[in-house]
């Protein structure tokens, strides 16, 4: 059966959103990725790195394992995030383009949040598993490993500690902070376009040639939008990303396994024995040295990439 022009054309949308997301992505998560690493080691107190601060325990890393260590899980990340930024970012551009045709006063005024947000649930419990699985490995100090591999980790998982239940551990404190951390990113990034097309068009913002009268982000104005958007939407959902990362991880070590048994009595394990700033704000200077640079690469990539791809023809600002 023969596509017509329209479903070809929605086909072609569609598969170079993916691949703008994907490699956008792919990006964000390598230019972070020993961040990361020392995030999730700080988040669940690892015995080995809890005394230490940022800097102190990238340089521990470095000295007790190697260098390449500090990119320990990253080839899970890659795995996870290319389909999770992809479904991620191409699922907004339908959802904001579905929810811009309806008529309802409230979702017109809030509509890249409920797209952002839907996107970004959309895209999370398709990749959950490999989430979980990136954490377990980046959580391994050499001499200590449980997991040799992705496909290790899976199996072994799968088989002891539950089935599917296990890999979706932690689960549902991400589906809670996924609604303001992606609803967020991506309301913020687009009012944050919008301003600098409207109030800054020469110094952050040129024009575009596939569109007359039309204005795109430079590099900068990209980074800057993406950094702030980042930064806003981290400080908002940060302690229930705090708590999936302990529910994630309860099974590595006997002391924490305590905290795999549900949200909120890990969130009320947390608070109880560490408080705010030291228990579910744990680890929140390093997540803006990784958030900001993260969201920001992700967005200005995505942004370059849909401009290459001739999806982005241009804002025209009134």
């Amino acid at each position: 059966m023969a596509l017509t022009m329209e479903q070809k054309n929605d086909l072609d949308f569609i598969l170079k959103n993916l691949l703008a997301g994907g490699v956008a992505g792919m990006c964000a998560k390598t230019t972070v990725a020993p961040l990361d690493r020392i995030k999730i080691l700080l988040q669940a107190q690892s015995s080995h790195y809890k005394h230490h601060g940022v800097f102190g325990g990238l340089s521990a890393i470095v000295r007790n394992e190697s260098l390449l260590a500090l990119y320990k899980g990253n080839g899970a990340q890659m795995v996870r995030i290319f389909p999770y930024a992809a479904t991620q970012f191409t699922s907004f551009e339908i959802y904001k383009k579905y929810l811009s045709g309806l008529h309802i006063p409230l979702v017109q005024h809030g509509d890249k949040f409920v797209a952002g947000a839907a996107a970004g649930l959309t895209a999370v419990t398709l990749t959950y598993p490999l989430d979980t699985i990136r954490a377990r490995l980046a959580f391994q100090v050499t001499g200590e490993h449980k997991y040799t591999g992705i496909a290790h980790a899976a199996s072994t998982m799968f088989r002891t500690e539950g089935g599917m239940r296990a890999l979706y551990r932690g689960f549902v404190p991400t589906m809670v902070g996924m609604v303001p951390y992606a609803g967020f990113s991506f309301y913020c990034f687009e009012s944050l376009k919008f301003l600098c097309m409207k109030y800054l068009p020469t110094s952050l913002c040129r024009k575009c040639d596939r569109n007359t009268g039309g204005l795109v982000l430079t590099v900068p104005g990209k980074l800057v939008c993406g950094g702030l958007a980042g930064a806003v939407a981290q400080s908002v959902s940060y302690p229930l990303d705090v708590t999936r990362r302990r529910m994630q991880l309860a099974c590595m070590d006997p002391q924490t396994a305590k905290f795999g048994t549900g949200m909120i009595k890990t969130l009320t394990l947390i608070y109880k024995e560490n408080g705010i700033v030291k228990g579910l704000y744990r680890g929140m200077s390093i997540n803006y040295l990784r958030a900001v640079p993260m969201v920001a690469t992700s967005f200005s990539t995505y942004e370059l990439m849909k401009q290459l791809l001739q999806l982005d023809t241009g804002m025209k600002v009134a």
